[in-house]
């Protein structure tokens, strides 16, 4: 038994739900910052996994696609470029520093950034309880009425029974997000979501069933990285991508827009007005959704072109395109694709349709339960959420809940990526210490 998860007295400071790059960027900093602070300032904090071990989109892990964002953008370096938690230690650790400097880039494999949290979640894994579904959050009120604490259940998802309440201070919650699907879809072992992509098709593979045609809707980086993967595993199939725009629109990473992911945009973003907000979003939309990196977009176009001259063409691209209907048979599936400018409709038969639909944060509600209740909404019903990432709370609240993803509305487009992580995990734990030297004070003068 690990005293620091499981001693039944304790209370933590901060206990994480979720332990994907947010969180484990908050675990390295509070570990940081223990190591150099007295005992007495000190924080102790726990962090609750339902997956049985740190991952971060593994069903899209290809192994060749990379990073859309610089390797400097780790868990630490923007807050501390001297952490020994930092990319750059792993690959030194990892014997590849050199090999990584001659490739001459920026941008490493996805699935060596996989292997980087990995490294860097073993290094605090004793502030971790891996397969842990948090199922509950009660406040918990003192006998002044102040709501000081959450005790937060959670229990074993693999059948053991076991149910384990930790009581916190604050809880810091970092979720991540879930695929979002068109209205009505129904999943199946030929309708997938690309966050299933790679061991889908490992399976598929493997069974030696037959496969024809496949469709995948959606014109955003998964989309094409899923068409470009599945054209290359399945040779003998046509793979055709369904999207309403026009054709594949690439992402705007040029320097000056870039800049709408410095940290200092997000102090920008927050003290804007609504309308301010808004119009930012739409201005920089072209640097994170619905657009594709331009080597992808050229290479996908060669490969068509390519195929049109040797008079076989698998790879192709129904634009201007919907999807109206999908029916699924014991032989395979018929969608129903409208052409949107003249509305002529036709019914293809396919083996498998991928969804490449994107994402969308998690219920928050859902994961608060009881203390959701105590979050205060602004006018459009939106979690009202403070600058240092934690929630606007009911007057009696002294506890505190500190929101990681699904804060787009009040801290910008970097809310649920990299580009921040690290300097959010330092706002994170510069609060958590403010919070509690303010409320030490307090009550010393009741």
């Amino acid at each position: 038994m690990n005293p620091l998860l499981d001693e039944p007295d304790t209370i933590h400071d901060v206990l994480g739900i979720g332990f994907g790059p947010s969180n484990l960027a908050l675990a390295i900093a509070i570990e940081e910052h223990n190591a150099r602070a007295a005992p007495q300032e000190r924080l102790r904090a726990a962090f609750l996994e339902r997956q049985p071990s740190v991952g971060w989109h593994r069903g899209m892990l290809i192994d060749d696609a990379t990073m859309q964002v610089s390797f400097l953008k780790d868990l630490v370096t923007l807050r501390n470029p001297a952490s020994e938690f930092s990319f750059l230690c792993f690959l030194q650790e990892r014997g590849r520093l050199v090999d990584f400097l001659n490739a001459k880039t920026l941008f490493p494999l996805r699935i060596e950034f996989h292997e980087y949290f990995e490294w860097a979640a073993s290094r605090v894994a004793d502030m971790v309880a891996y397969g842990s579904e948090v199922t509950a959050v009660e406040p918990v009120t003192g006998e002044d009425g102040e709501i000081r604490w959450f005790d937060v259940t959670s229990r074993d998802p693999a059948g053991s029974g076991r149910t384990v309440v930790r009581r916190a201070r604050n809880i810091s919650v970092a979720v991540g997000l879930e695929p979002h699907l068109p209205p009505g879809t129904v999943l199946s072992d030929r309708v997938w979501h690309n966050s299933e992509l790679l061991p889908r098709v490992e399976e598929l593979t493997g069974s030696g069933r037959r496969v024809e045609r496949i469709l995948v809707l959606g014109a955003g980086q998964s989309g094409a990285e899923a068409l470009d993967y599945l054209h290359r595993s399945f040779p003998q199939a046509e793979v055709c991508a369904v999207f309403a725009k026009y054709g594949y629109t690439p992402a705007d990473d040029s320097p000056f827009a870039n800049r709408i992911f410095d940290p200092e945009a997000v102090d920008v973003y927050y003290r804007s007005s609504p309308e301010v907000k808004q119009s930012l979003f739409e201005y920089h939309r072209s640097t994170n959704y619905s657009v594709v990196d331009m080597d992808l977009i050229e290479s996908l176009y060669s490969t068509m072109y390519r195929e049109k001259v040797l008079g076989r063409e698998r790879l192709k691209v129904r634009n201007v395109s919907r999807i109206r209907d999908v029916q699924e048979g014991d032989g395979g599936l018929d969608v129903t694709v409208e052409y949107l400018p003249t509305g002529e409709r036709e019914t293809l038969g396919a083996d498998l349709l991928v969804h490449a639909t994107g994402y969308r944060p998690r219920d928050i509600g859902a994961v608060l339960g009881e203390a959701a209740k105590l979050c205060l909404r602004d006018d459009n019903d939106a979690v009202r959420i403070e600058r240092d990432h934690r929630v606007a709370l009911t007057p009696q609240a002294s506890a505190g809940i500190y929101l990681q993803g699904a804060t787009e509305h009040t801290h910008g487009i970097t809310s649920s990526l990299l580009s921040t992580t690290a300097v959010r995990s330092g706002e994170i734990l510069d609060s958590l210490l403010a919070h509690r030297t303010d409320l030490a004070t307090a009550r010393a003068s009741r």
